[in-house]
């Protein structure tokens, strides 16, 4: 297990007390620098809940939403299938950390990438994956932002396909949720890949890092990131009653506090959920700076807050939840496969091929990753 669980209610009870009283106006009172928030049900579209939903943000790993939005579309479409294979090339396994560390010319499934895609979060995968469905990686950007704009992402812009921090890569907590709201309401059938426990390679097992899925009532996916520039992020969402909330956290301080969080705002939310809410697609633009991308670096990459965050495990090492909702997993992950294999031919020959099937090959003994920072 990787946490613990801690029932003090010295934690959780002012967010969610911050949280219950915005149900009745529509948005938190809350300082500038606090961290953009949104609870919206994907049915109706009603706003719960909101706080600097219009902050510009660095995304982090939940660019990957985008990613995954563009693949599902090409697979709808009929361009590709879930059997497609992935072939990484040097580019793509070039790129830094969280990767799966594979060499060049490495397979796999569009379905094997898409589960490590959602659980690992790699970023040399997040490549691959570009590199199939636009043929590259500048193409899938450009497709990416492109869907971005057609979805009403107003005040959205990517500039890889993973989520790693650059000049023009940014979001608000508003768009997010536009986007979260349409990859459950226009693909359904691809809904289980945001709800894995875990994936498996044969040779290691990875859990998800959403510590919601498993743990607290109806959670069924989706996606977190973390860069220092963001903070801990986290898309959520759960379904009780037929009625699907999705929340959307920013800046969080920590794994912990993005999972406490989350998991107050969608208890909220379907405790209020009977409340009227404004549209999504009402939601007005609100709040100071907003061509500005906030980056909060200095407070979340610092030994300072490296210590706090040190401070807030167990003995064993595990973070310490306080959330009251969000309960302990009573039996292992289960991990789905995720089958990573060498091509016969030279990933020359394998790029050139397209999407031919690649020669028969091996499992690769993928080494130990890095772990993602912790600080």
């Amino acid at each position: 297990m990787l946490f613990s669980l801690n029932r003090s209610p010295a934690v959780s009870k002012p967010l969610a007390m911050l949280v219950a009283a915005t149900l009745a106006t529509g948005a938190f009172s809350a300082p500038a620098s606090a961290n953009p928030k949104l609870v919206v049900d994907v049915r109706s579209g009603q706003v719960f809940a909101h706080q600097e939903a219009f902050r510009k943000w660095y995304p982090a790993s939940l660019t990957k939403l985008m990613t995954v939005y563009v693949t599902f579309k090409a697979l709808k479409e009929g361009r590709l299938t879930l059997e497609s294979p992935v072939v990484m090339s040097r580019k793509a396994v070039d790129q830094p950390a969280s990767k799966m560390y594979l060499k060049p010319g490495a397979t796999m499934s569009l379905d094997s990438a898409l589960k490590i895609l959602m659980v690992k979060s790699a970023n040399d995968v997040a490549v691959g994956v570009a590199e199939t469905v636009g043929g590259s990686t500048d193409q899938f950007v450009a497709m990416m932002n492109a869907e971005a704009a057609r979805l009403g992402m107003s005040s959205s812009h990517f500039i890889n396909p993973h989520g790693l921090p650059g000049k023009g890569q940014y979001t608000t907590a508003r768009d997010l949720a536009v986007l979260a709201v349409q990859l459950r309401r226009q693909f359904p059938e691809y809904a289980s890949y945001f709800a894995l426990e875990g994936i498996t390679t044969g040779a290691k097992d990875y859990p998800n890092y959403n510590m919601l899925i498993g743990r607290f009532e109806g959670a069924d996916g989706m996606k977190t990131g973390f860069i220092c520039a963001s903070g801990f992020n986290q898309v959520s969402s759960a379904t009780r009653g037929g009625r699907t909330l999705i929340s959307v956290v920013l800046g969080s301080d920590s794994l912990a506090g993005r999972s406490d969080e989350s998991a107050d705002l969608l208890q909220a939310g379907f405790s209020g959920a009977d409340k009227p809410g404004t549209a999504l697609a009402n939601l007005a633009p609100y709040g100071p700076d907003q061509d500005a991308v906030v980056d909060i670096s200095a407070e979340i990459c610092n030994p300072k807050a490296a210590k706090v965050r040190s401070e807030g495990r167990d003995d064993a090492g595990r973070m310490v939840l306080h959330s009251p909702y969000i309960r302990e997993m009573t039996r292992p992950p289960a991990f789905s496969l995720a089958d990573i294999t060498n091509p016969a031919a030279p990933v020359e020959t394998a790029a050139k091929a397209g999407n031919g099937q690649s020669g028969a090959g091996q499992i690769l003994n993928v080494p130990l990753p890095i772990p993602r920072p912790t600080f």
